[in-house]
């Protein structure tokens, strides 16, 4: 090997060695901070969790509704009707179902444009009546962003059954 290229061995051994000193005690360091970290501290967007929602299972049929303008409907497994006054016995889509830290997702199309729906469990008032919902319910049809609440058997809404 020429001078030059065992030069250039040490050097980039010398730069690995100096790199993984670096990444060990950043390691090290993050572990520590970790350690000394309260057991009940949380990270944002973590909802203090470490699992996914289970609040909401397959097994759950999630109502949801909101307003202006009016829509709602409900999860049942892996398909949801979403309804209108336009459409009252609603239209049937097929969803995907993802459990987050702080909440539920349900994904799907819709007249072919994308449908994201998200329950998370807050209070959620409609504004219209007087029924407090367990769940605070955001959907976006296409650019379109909506906001209602929803509620299950096991978590019901506190008020009136017909407002």
């Amino acid at each position: 090997m020429t001078p030059k290229a065992l030069a250039l061995v040490a050097a980039c051994a010398v730069w690995l060695t100096a790199c993984q000193s670096e990444k060990a005690a950043s390691e090290q360091a993050t572990g520590e901070a970790l350690a000394e970290a309260p057991s009940e501290a949380v990270i944002p967007g973590d909802a203090g969790q470490p699992a996914p929602y289970a609040g909401i299972t397959e097994d759950d049929v999630l109502h949801f509704t909101g307003t202006e303008p009016f829509w709602g409907g409900e999860v049942t497994g892996a398909s949801l009707v979403y309804t209108t006054p336009e459409d009252p016995d609603g239209a049937t889509i097929a969803i995907e179902r993802f459990a987050g830290r702080g909440g539920i997702a349900f994904g799907g199309l819709l007249d072919g444009a994308a449908f994201e729906m998200m329950a998370t469990p807050l209070e959620c008032s409609d504004g219209m009546s007087d029924r407090t919902y367990p769940f605070t319910v955001t959907l976006k049809i296409g650019d379109d962003l909506r906001n209602g609440c929803g509620w299950t058997e096991r978590q019901p809404f506190d008020g009136p059954a017909h407002p």
